[in-house]
């Protein structure tokens, strides 16, 4: 007697346990691609895009341009971003950012177009840049604040929302009007430095920074010593695509032979 081996199809997926693996990825990416989660997990596109309705109608997930991001950027039903309120990181470690902001300054050519990130050690930079004449990208009202008065700057911003407790604007949609400007430099901060790379709290901001990345010709990252001390958050890229990283005297030796490991131009900033 022949032995017949039977090949069974998998059983299809329920709703819920297509439902608890899109939140899964969610949870440890923060934002994922529509084909991703049509590649990952059992399903028609439709069928996919139904579950992604009825999370959203939950709101346990936002439905964003190309895929789905976690809920948890709202506060008291206000855009809230996660990590420190601008106001109070502005003091934290001031001497190192205004110094590492001087040394960003030197690094402008005069009448370049440049990309200016919003954060607190970025912000240093801008009252130097006047004599410059630069084309400015921001999407920061403080650096658009401090860009005003230089009669010789031009300043645009992006379009999205208002972040009122880090006064910046950001959106994660593609029609913001970043992809018609391109920059020979961009210049931008982070919550975190490591061997995984930039890293910042924020799904959102990880998002935006990225776009950011691909108008600039050269990634600049202003950071000081104490970031590469703090905890870890979401990647935004990785060490080897920054160019420059500039950083205050007390950075460990450590640090900066990781950053030239991965081929980053270290400039320490004195005081």
């Amino acid at each position: 007697m022949l032995n017949r081996v039977v090949i069974t199809s998998p059983a299809p997926m329920h709703a819920a346990e297509r439902e608890q693996l899109i939140l899964d990825m969610l949870r440890q990416r923060g934002f994922v691609r529509f084909q991703e989660i049509d590649r990952r997990i059992q399903g028609s596109q439709a069928t996919l895009r139904r579950d992604l309705d009825r999370l959203e109608k939950d709101g346990k997930i936002a439905r964003v341009r190309g895929g789905a991001r976690l809920v948890g950027s709202e506060k008291n039903n206000k855009p809230y971003l996660a990590g420190v309120p601008f106001q109070e990181n502005i003091g934290k470690n001031r001497k190192q950012k205004e110094a590492i902001g001087r040394a960003a300054a030197a690094l402008c050519r005069k009448g370049e177009s440049v990309i200016i990130d919003g954060g607190s050690t970025t912000l240093q930079m801008c009252h130097l840049l006047e004599p410059l004449a630069l084309h400015v990208l921001t999407n920061s009202l403080h650096i658009v604040s401090a860009l005003l008065p230089q009669s010789g700057t031009q300043v645009a911003v992006p379009a999205g929302t208002l972040f009122r407790e880090q006064n910046i604007i950001l959106s994660p949609f593609e029609d913001d009007g970043v992809e018609r400007y391109h920059a020979s430099k961009l210049f931008l901060g982070a919550a975190a430095i490591g061997p995984h790379g930039l890293m910042q709290t924020d799904v959102l901001l990880v998002q935006v920074e990225r776009r950011l990345l691909a108008r600039a010709d050269k990634v600049i990252c202003l950071v000081d010593s104490s970031k590469f001390e703090a905890p870890t958050g979401h990647a935004v890229c990785a060490l080897d695509d920054i160019d420059i990283l500039v950083t205050d005297s007390a950075i460990a030796d450590k640090h900066i032979k990781m950053l030239e490991k991965a081929g980053v131009k270290v400039v320490v900033a004195e005081d």
